[in-house]
């Protein structure tokens, strides 16, 4: 994309483009513990640890991806590899942060698909689903303890849990109704307002002009749908991957509040709308995402590869689900880099300065997202504890035991995945 040299941030005790590549690889192996524990990390390795950027640019970054739809922390790498090396750093920051996870996915995916209904694999996965349903609890818990802050905000949430649980209302809709409630309580309130940023005095940096940035956008726009494009022209507009291209461009725009908010979007549309997956596979393709370190929100493409995997149409399965997995990683993440390519020379000249409607959009936003993450906790217990034989004692107890590890004793996620996988396993093998 283009990017002119005049607006390249300048760095002058940064890494070489090299040096720095190879530590976006290297954090796209090791980058476990959801969004919050990634952010966490690129901050301790880049402000703290190497010193390659400033806590001012840093905070600035990560404010303007956060009001942004999409994966937060993968859109915080993209930014700071091209306050970096420009364009050329946001590329190899964002891939090397996204492509260690869905290579990985991609081979779990493969194995879910092919051997998951051999007893042994069932057995793991009865374990792996008891170990999510935690893991989405405390999730729950550390969100909703740090954003329900007041009457609003709680009344945010209550509501969205309403309207997505009982009201079946679209999960678009339900975001956008947050913001706008959100902008307007803002401006008529009276006292202290949120700042979206803080007030960072930036070295001067020429701007790129509106016509830059919307040749940026005009582009980033052409190359994110021509894969989809390409695919129907080949395979017929109603090609099970073709569909998928269009649904997850469409989801993308929408993905506000990470992963686990956008779940229940998909799972509705996904199971309920187009019938690609059963209830149980989104359960089991989370586990298998939280089970591979990056975004978490790559388990998008287990949904792409098994709905091709199982509608192939004139295509061999692997074949079509490995398309599928593609166009859906695709549209989901190559909005992030179009918005930073986009954006950030703008955030490096401008700031983000206080907005009163912009900043209560986002706290109700934020607020409304707890609420959807307990329309995802509910549904997934009712999967994993209540299956079509009855109750399941054994999933309750070890998903009640991984609760305490995580959420009290603070063991990694990816470690009682794990050993919750071994106790499935070896609970199949006690009652034969």
């Amino acid at each position: 994309m283009e990017h002119p040299a005049s607006i390249v941030p300048a760095v002058s005790s940064g890494p070489r483009f090299g040096k720095a590549l190879r530590f976006w690889l290297w954090l796209g192996f090791i980058s476990f513990g959801g969004p919050s524990g990634q952010i966490a990390l690129l901050h301790a390795e880049l402000v703290e640890k190497r010193r390659w950027i400033a806590e001012d640019r840093f905070l600035a970054a990560l404010n303007y991806c956060m009001i942004l739809p999409g994966p937060e922390a993968t859109q915080l790498a993209i930014y700071l590899g091209w306050l970096l090396h420009g364009p050329a750093g946001g590329w190899a920051a964002g891939l090397g942060f996204i492509l260690p996870s869905a290579a990985l996915l991609w081979g779990l995916s493969w194995l879910y698909a092919a051997h998951g209904t051999a007893l042994a694999v069932a057995a793991l996965f009865h374990g792996l689903k008891a170990a999510v349903l935690a893991i989405v609890a405390v999730a729950l818990f550390r969100i909703a303890r740090r954003t329900l802050q007041g009457w609003l905000p709680r009344l945010l949430a209550a509501a969205a849990f309403v309207a997505l649980f009982f009201g079946k209302a679209p999960f678009p809709l339900v975001i956008a109704m947050a913001a706008a409630i959100g902008a307007a309580a803002t401006l008529r309130e009276k006292g202290k307002t949120p700042e979206v940023a803080p007030a960072i005095a930036f070295p001067p940096t020429p701007g790129p002009g509106m016509a830059a940035a919307a040749r940026i956008l005009a582009l980033g726009a052409v190359l994110w749908l021509a894969p989809v494009a390409a695919l129907g022209l080949w395979l017929g507009w109603h090609h099970t991957v073709v569909r998928e291209g269009l649904f997850f461009a469409k989801a993308a725009l929408v993905s506000f509040g990470g992963a686990y908010a956008v779940l229940p979007y998909v799972a509705q549309q996904a199971v309920a709308h187009y019938g690609w997956l059963a209830p149980g596979q989104m359960i089991d393709g989370l586990g298998l995402a939280e089970s591979t370190p990056g975004p978490l929100i790559i388990v998008l493409q287990f949904v792409g590869f098994l709905a091709a995997w199982q509608a192939p149409g004139t295509l061999s399965p692997l074949l079509a689900a490995t398309l599928g997995a593609l166009v859906t990683t695709w549209m989901t993440f190559a909005p992030s880099f179009i918005a930073i390519f986009a954006g950030a020379p703008y955030i490096e000249n401008l700031r983000l300065r206080r907005n009163r409607p912009l900043a209560g959009a986002v706290a109700a936003v934020t607020a409304a997202v707890v609420g959807v993450i307990l329309n995802l906790a509910v549904w997934f217990a009712q999967g994993v504890l209540f299956p079509a034989k009855g109750f399941d004692a054994f999933a309750a107890t070890l998903a009640a035991i991984a609760l305490v590890l995580i959420g009290r004793c603070k063991w990694s996620p990816a470690l009682v995945l794990l050993l919750c996988a071994a106790a499935g396993w070896g609970w199949a093998r006690i009652i034969g």
